[in-house]
């Protein structure tokens, strides 16, 4: 690839936990990738605009306030108005399996990881997914 892969990593809602955010966002940062991290109590519309102007690859959005089902079909929404298709959506925090199939599903995110994903998994699949995204 051309150039590091550049991600944002968002915390949507009244969620203030962000712990797994911040892990997820140093494992990315030390796999050599441009992490952008928006803090937290973010709206779906000020993580689409951040993501436009920053030109990222993919947005990764921790949810533990078990507002998933709306938050991310959302995002996927506002993303598609700014002709973001191109951009990949990753979901992570405490999704239950079946609504993450549901997510997956619907084409709202690409991938979900829940707590004790692998951060090395989380690194190799958008290391394969931008590089599909991308052509290369």
């Amino acid at each position: 690839m051309d150039r590091p892969i550049r991600i944002l990593i968002a915390k949507v809602g009244l969620d203030g936990h962000d712990r797994g955010a911040r892990v997820v966002a140093s494992a990315l940062r030390d796999a050599g990738m441009e992490v952008i991290y928006t803090g937290l109590r973010k709206t779906p519309e000020v993580v689409v605009e951040a993501a436009l102007q920053e030109d990222v690859d993919a947005v990764g959005v921790s949810i533990l306030s078990g507002a998933h089902m709306t938050v991310f079909p959302k995002l996927r929404r506002l993303m598609n108005a700014e002709d973001m298709d191109d951009v990949i959506l990753l979901g992570g925090g405490t999704i239950p399996d079946d609504d993450a199939q549901t997510l997956l599903d619907s084409g709202d995110v690409s991938k979900v990881f829940t707590p004790g994903a692998s951060l090395d998994g989380i690194v190799a699949y958008l290391r394969e997914a931008v590089a599909e995204k991308r052509g290369a």
